[in-house]
């Protein structure tokens, strides 16, 4: 017969396996910081570090336009990015990690912007506009216009 202390008894069992496996997943991401996607460009070799609280629009900027000039995608490793005003040049490969990457909104404007651009492309990120408003010019998060 099932009472309460069988029930607990099973269920911290479940428990105790589950954080055992939370762990293990942890520590199998744990060098995924480290990681970059095959033939592209790590952002934090340009000087894009994740989880600082300080705008990166500058050198996220720069990122964006050596990627462009050089035709190679961009990795961002997992953490938060704030970013703003940011014009993407006409062609843009930019990933992450599928819910572990972040493109915050600073504020002021827009997050990305880009008009007539030749390609763009945009996976693994998560966009977050941080319930900021944005300028009367743009139309979303993510203003991307006449992209072919």
């Amino acid at each position: 017969m099932l009472n309460r202390r069988t029930l607990l008894t099973g269920t911290a069992g479940f428990a105790v396996m589950g954080l055992a496996l939370g762990k293990a997943v942890a520590a199998s991401l744990s060098g995924i910081e480290k990681a970059s996607m095959r033939g592209s460009i790590n952002a934090t070799e340009l000087g894009v570090q994740p989880g600082t609280s300080d705008d990166q629009s500058e050198a996220f900027a720069k990122l964006l336009r050596d990627a462009n000039a050089r035709d190679m995608p961009v990795f961002l490793p997992p953490g938060t990015y704030v970013v703003s005003n940011l014009s993407l040049p006409g062609r843009v490969r930019l990933s992450g990690v599928p819910g572990a990457t972040r493109v915050v909104y600073g504020g002021d404007g827009h997050l990305f912007m880009a008009e007539q651009a030749d390609h763009i492309e945009l996976s693994g990120l998560v966009f977050d506009g941080s319930n900021r408003t944005m300028g009367d010019y743009t139309q979303g998060l993510l203003d991307l216009r006449r992209i072919v």
